[in-house]
């Protein structure tokens, strides 16, 4: 029979294995984080790269077409490797392309107008971007897939935009010319998120300083066809960028407590999703930040 003491000294020889244990998980958990945060921001920085190089090659071509001038075409071949590797459906790893060769036509014709429109507004910006494109059934899709389609750090990175309507604004107030007192706002918060229209209420009230009544501020959800005719965009595919409107943004303060600081959105089409850097999107966009959520 083991002595009270030989029980005593096992017993603290688990305790201290357990914590070992617990402390390696921690590491680990700790290690697999950092790699990932310094994988999305290695990714990030090559894509806002490559973007830049691919904006110069078009402005090259429409300034000389006679000439046919183009980027070496390893450059065009490993922009079309790292886009089919990273931004494409499935996120393969490009081995079946890798004896092709890209002609420049296959590499720009890819992109639709929106895509390419988008682009050059971010690319002249200086902002750090990636477009995805995603599959028709992407938003029969559970959160935890579409993070995984597009490659983002976590479900609460899945955001999107929404116009809402002041309906009971003044009669004088009929646009967005006013940002302090508009009568659309464009809403951007997580998809895990719950928007709460009385806080966005309370907000915009607290923009005029008390100069318009409470019950001149009622914020609803904008009408499909409204949103569509202000921002130029259907449902499902509204960006904050490019808007036919110039609409006031509204940015949860949920949003800017994200790490890493790498959020996606609607990219200006159903199927297309556009990734930036919250920083970028604060400075480009200027909008107000506040908390309206429950």
């Amino acid at each position: 029979m083991a002595s009270g003491g030989q029980v005593l000294e096992d017993s603290e020889i688990l305790k201290l294995k357990e914590r070992q244990e617990s402390l390696l998980e921690k590491i680990s958990c700790l290690c697999l984080r950092f790699c990932a945060d310094e994988l999305v921001s290695l990714e990030t920085r090559q894509a806002s790269i490559l973007n830049q190089l691919c904006s110069l090659e078009q402005r090259l071509d429409s300034a000389i077409p006679e000439l046919g001038l183009r980027g070496p075409p390893s450059c065009n071949q490993n922009f079309k490797l790292f886009e089919e590797r990273h931004f494409r459906n499935g996120g393969g790893d490009g081995s079946a392309c890798q004896n092709k060769t890209y002609s420049p036509s296959e590499l720009y014709g890819s992109r639709s107008d929106v895509e390419t429109r988008l682009t050059r507004i971010l690319t002249t910006t200086g902002a750090t971007f990636l477009f995805k494109r995603v599959p028709a059934d992407y938003y029969e899709r559970s959160f935890l897939e579409r993070r995984d389609l597009l490659g983002a750090s976590s479900i609460d990175h899945l955001c999107k935009s929404i116009v809402m309507v002041n309906s009971q604004a003044p009669d004088n107030i009929k646009d967005c010319s006013d940002r302090n007192n508009s009568k659309y706002y464009l809403i951007v918060i997580q998809y895990t998120a719950r928007l709460n229209a009385e806080k966005v209420r309370q907000f915009v009230y607290s923009l005029n300083n008390g100069r318009l009544p409470k019950k001149k501020i009622n914020m609803r959800l904008a009408p499909e066809a409204e949103s569509n005719a202000l921002t130029g965009f259907e449902h499902n595919a509204v960006t904050p960028f490019g808007m036919l409107t110039n609409i006031p943004v509204i940015l949860s303060d949920a949003i800017v407590r994200l790490q890493p600081e790498f959020f996606w959105l609607g990219g200006g089409e159903v199927d297309l999703k556009l990734g930036i850097r919250t920083q970028d999107f604060i400075r480009i966009l200027d909008p107000f930040i506040a908390d309206c959520l429950y």
